[in-house]
Order: structure tokens, then sequence, then C-alpha cells
């Protein structure tokens, strides 16, 4: 194949979780400008639709599902749409995922159970469901999306959430364990893992009266810079594409060097 080809998708469906905002929806677009067909689910479906409407107009078919990914219902019917809908699920995006904040010593267990309710449950439902199809089409491409936060600590003014960095550990080791298994039918299993990232959700850093914490955080970072659209959706086309058909198993860090210090 020539470097063109290798990264071709025309025609391939994606199913892109938490796509409808975000890292999910930067992966969404990139998977969508490559000439994927995508399908993007979350738990606010009028925000699934509006992704899909814009997406469309890159020529691509498009496909809204309403999904919370702690509901194995919700799940089933993810599925079930998109096999109605195009008939093959080749590439998986599991990137919806929440987190709670509140002091460590009084973390709540409910908010701890539903963390891993969807960071990880969640995951591995979708996930067992989608590879089964995937082993019967011959094979297929699983992208988790872990966080710099899956392999270390964080300081508990600065991200006092202490379930969400054991919740993304659990899906890195999923991912591992996974590709391991997978592997003889060609079902390829890998994880980003980024950094800090500018998305609606992180856009309360950028107020005025929160200048000083962005700094610290921007000056922690060896390239001194945040991560925008185009900083993620090259690698996600990617691992979705031929180009990384020798890989499985990895956990790239998409995080301005962070992870190296």
């Amino acid at each position: 194949m020539n470097a063109k080809e290798m990264f071709d998708v025309t025609g391939k469906v994606a199913i892109v979780t938490g796509g409808g905002r975000g890292i999910g929806k930067f992966i969404a677009t990139g998977l969508a400008e490559a000439g994927a067909n995508v399908v993007i689910a979350s738990r606010k479906v009028a925000k699934c639709e509006e992704v899909a409407k814009e997406l469309a107009g890159y020529g691509v078919k498009t496909l809204a599902v309403k999904c919370d990914m702690a509901s194995d219902d919700d799940i089933a019917n993810l599925v079930d749409a998109t096999k109605k809908e195009f008939g093959a699920i080749d590439i998986l995006v599991n990137n919806a995922g929440i987190t709670w904040g509140a002091p460590t010593l009084e973390f709540p267990q409910d908010k701890w159970d539903k963390i891993f309710a969807v960071n990880v449950r969640g995951v591995w439902v979708l996930t067992q469901k989608v590879a089964n199809i995937m082993k019967d089409n011959g094979g297929g491409k699983i992208i988790n999306i872990s966080s710099i936060f899956g392999s270390r600590g964080s300081i508990e003014e600065g991200h006092p959430a202490v379930a969400y960095n054991p919740s993304k550990a659990a899906i890195e080791v999923l991912t591992k364990n996974l590709a391991v298994k997978l592997a003889r039918y060609k079902i390829y299993v890998n994880a980003i893992a980024p950094g800090f990232f500018r998305t609606d959700m992180m856009e309360y850093i950028f107020k005025p009266e929160m200048k000083g914490i962005l700094d610290i955080m921007i000056g922690q970072i060896p390239l001194a810079m945040y991560g925008e659209e185009d900083h993620i959706k090259g690698l996600a086309l990617f691992l979705a594409s031929p180009a990384s058909d020798f890989m499985t198993g990895a956990i790239i860090p998409v995080d301005g060097g962070l992870g190296a210090m």
C-alpha cells in the first residue's frame, strides 16, 4: 500500500461513544474527514444529533444514538441500531467517561461505583458485543481513551477525584489484555492517554479568574501548550486504519511531554 491507502478508512463504520463533545467529537470529526461513516453516541442525544449533522457535511453517513454507558439496555440498543443502519462495525472508539470531584477521605461510595460503571464496566460490555461482530467480519480496530492519570497519582488540590485514576488504569490493563486475547481474530486494541486538552468540559479553566491556575498547568507541560482537535484526530485515524496493522496493546500518551517528566 502507498501512504494514502494505509490511512484510508473510506466506507468503514465507526462508533464513537461520548462523541457529542470534546475529545470524542475531535476523533469523530477526524474519522469522518477520512471517509468513515460515524455513529455518535452519548447520554445527551441532542448534542449527538448536532455533531452527526455537522459530520454528514463531509459526505459520509452518520447516526446519532442515545447511550448511557452505565445501562446495558442502552449499550445493546447502540449496537443493534448500528448493525441495522450499516450492517457492520469496523471501528470502536471507547471515549465516553465521567468523573466526580470530592475530598478523598469523604469520597462517596455511590460516585465511585458510578465512575467504574461507566468508565470500566460499560466499556467492557460494549467492547464484548462489538468484538463478537468484528470477529465474524474478519477483524476490526478498537481504540480506548485513557488519560495521563491512568498511570499516575494526582494531587488533592488539583484533582480531587480519587476514583478516576484507577478507572483509567483499569482501561489500560483491559486494553493490553484484550489486545492479546483478540489478536487471533485480527481485532486490534490500543489506547490513547490524553493530557490537558481544551474542551468544553475544561473551558472553566480559561476564565479570566482562573488564569493563575491555567498558567501553572501549562507551565508543567514541556511543550508549554494545551491539546486541541488536530493534536489527537490524526493519531486516532492512525489507530483506526491499516497503518497500525502491526500494533496492538499500546498505550500512547498525547500530553505535550508531561508523562516524560
